[in-house]
């Protein structure tokens, strides 16, 4: 190893070191602060090393954003599966919205997946499924930035209880905003309803919690709103918050 080699590590090391101080500041006085302020926070700090993600359930994350750091990079990973709608909601949210929207997509289509590792993976190993449609892709368009944004709740599962409003995400080196994690889905909802945000079609039909169709069900009336997700596979998360 040469000695620019150590240097560049040691560059590295401290610069990790300076944001996991940052993290652990921000996540404190940030608990208790509106989620404008959380993202406005976020933009000051990192500037153009900032994206957010979105799943094109809603644009409500997108509204919020934008109207702090207008042009901001949104990312939206194109799985292959997507519903239709989906689809239609990121176009209508490019038309839209003041941001700059980042389609990302796996590093194979879904026929050469098919081709690869047999039709269906999604039935037989949704976690391989879903780290090969996902995450991988997420990782890989993260890696310009210093910081993204998430629109995780913790209503939303046992899994996401423990979420805070600034987090160290240890997996990709990088800091995670939530601005947020502690809204209600009656937040959610008063927040879409009085400011016309684009919400998915899906929702109007039964479809609370929308991911790629073959793993994602209606709900009935009474049901956990991520009951549709993944039925009877005994999944729970599709990895990219875990």
């Amino acid at each position: 190893m040469s000695l620019v080699d150590i240097e560049v590590g040691l560059e590295r090391q401290r610069a990790t070191l300076d944001l996991q101080g940052i993290v652990e500041s921000a996540a404190q006085f940030l608990e208790d602060a509106p989620a404008r302020e959380i993202i406005r926070w976020a933009a000051a700090t990192f500037g153009d090393r900032l994206c957010l993600t979105s799943s094109m359930s809603d644009a409500l994350l997108i509204d919020l954003v934008s109207r702090v750091k207008p042009g901001v990079d949104v990312l939206f990973i194109d799985t292959g599966y997507h519903f239709a709608e989906t689809i239609g909601t990121r176009d209508a949210v490019q038309q839209v919205y003041d941001v700059n929207l980042i389609n990302i997509e796996p590093s194979r289509t879904v026929a050469e997946q098919d081709r690869d590792l047999g039709p269906r993976l999604f039935g037989r190993n949704p976690d391989l499924c879903c780290y090969l449609r996902k995450v991988e892709p997420l990782n890989r368009a993260l890696e310009p930035y210093l910081a993204w944004i998430s629109g995780i709740r913790r209503d939303e599962s046992t899994t996401r209880i423990g979420t805070k409003v600034v987090e160290w995400d240890a997996k990709r080196q990088m800091v995670k905003v939530n601005p947020i994690a502690r809204w209600t889905q009656e937040d959610v909802d008063n927040y879409i309803a009085d400011n016309g945000v684009l919400i998915n079609p899906l929702h109007y039909d039964n479809y609370p919690s929308i991911g790629c169709a073959p793993c994602t069900r209606q709900v009935a009336p009474g049901e956990d709103p991520r009951s549709g997700r993944w039925q009877g596979l005994g999944k729970t998360e599709c990895g990219i918050h875990l």
